[in-house]
Order: C-alpha cells, then structure tokens, then sequence
C-alpha cells in the first residue's frame, strides 16, 4: 500500500507541475504534452507502472478493510474517534471517489469522449473550454479536496509503514504530509478557479 501510494504520488505531483504550465501560456503547455508523446514507449511504460499501481494499491486496500473487519467481527456498542483524523475516517470513501474522478479524467482531457469540444493535440484550448462549464470545474475541485484529504492520511501513514517514524521527528513527517498535500489541492484546484474567474482564456 505505501510503496504503491509512493509512485501515485510522484505521479500526481509530476502531473500537477505539467499542469501549471497552462499560465506560461498555450504554446508551452500544448509543446510539453506534444513532448511526452515524442517517446510512445516511455508513456506507455509509464501508464503501465501507473495501472500496475493503481491495482495494487486498491487490492492492498480492500485486503486491509477485509482484516480489520475480521479483526472485530463484533461492532462497538458505542465507538468514539479518539486519535484519528477525519481524513483517515473516510479513506474508505475518498479513494473510490478519487478513482471515479481519475476515469472521467481520462475520458474527459485523454479520450476525449467526456468533452464536448475535444480536438486532439490542443491542450490549451481543451482545457480552457473543458473549465468554462461551471458544473465541471466545481466536480474537479471537490475532487481535488477529496484526493488533499485522502493523499494527506495517504503520505501521512505511508511513513510509519516504511519505517519511517519516531516521536522526535513524527510532528514534522505530519506536517510534511500536510504541506505537500495542501500544494496539489491549491495547485489543481487553481486551474479551474482561474478558468472561471477568466484570468485564464
């Protein structure tokens, strides 16, 4: 589950700094993704390590649910949430809803089934268009606050799980995770916001 959530979270913050290139303008953003197809072999090897992850990830999370589950086969009586956050409350409903989110992506920016103006190769302008309907820019940040919560319980026990833990250092390693999930939602959710505020046309 860690090792998997390092990869999907390198990939998220690689995506999101290809993203951020919409405010240097058209022709940067829409070179950068005709780069990445330069080298078909290396973007399909990386879809498939994303895929392979993504698998993996989800299976080690219901193989985790399923244990916990038998682990108290009986329900509290009465349960009080002593310790825990409610990010780690609702990662059993964050990571399907974040999937969900990643397959209309897809469908919405890569296949372009999901966008009513799709045109191949025009990222920019896709983009743009993509944001301008209301409905659809407010799904992505709701989903991009949904993906902060669940990368930040995510990263947060992905460094107890490595080793990485000790009482010295364990406020930092939790801020660390806040920081750094606090950065994607602003950075993603950025994109959007600026579409719809027009700063971005």
């Amino acid at each position: 589950m860690a090792v998997t959530g390092v990869v999907l979270l390198g990939f998220v913050i690689v995506h999101m700094l290809g993203n951020l290139q919409i405010y240097l303008g058209p022709e940067k953003l829409d070179a950068y993704s005709a780069m990445l197809h330069q080298a078909p072999l290396l973007l399909w090897a990386a879809r498939v390590v994303l895929l392979a992850s993504v698998i993996l990830h989800v299976t080690a999370a219901v193989q985790l649910s399923i244990r916990n589950r038998k682990a108290r086969p009986v329900r509290y009586t009465k349960k009080q949430n002593v310790g825990s956050s409610y990010a780690s409350r609702t990662m059993m409903w964050s990571g399907p809803i974040v999937f969900a989110f990643v397959v209309y992506h897809l469908l919405h920016f890569t296949v372009g089934s999901a966008h009513p103006e799709f045109r191949d190769g025009a990222v920019y302008r896709n983009v743009v268009l993509g944001f301008q309907q209301r409905p659809v820019a407010i799904a992505y940040i709701v989903a991009m606050v949904m993906l902060g919560m669940h990368l930040y319980h995510g990263a947060w026990s992905m460094f107890h799980s490595v080793g990485v833990s000790h009482p010295r250092y364990s406020a930092i390693l939790r801020q660390l995770a806040a920081l750094i999930s606090a950065a994607i939602v602003i950075g993603n959710v950025s994109i959007p916001v600026s579409v719809l505020a027009g700063w971005v046309k």
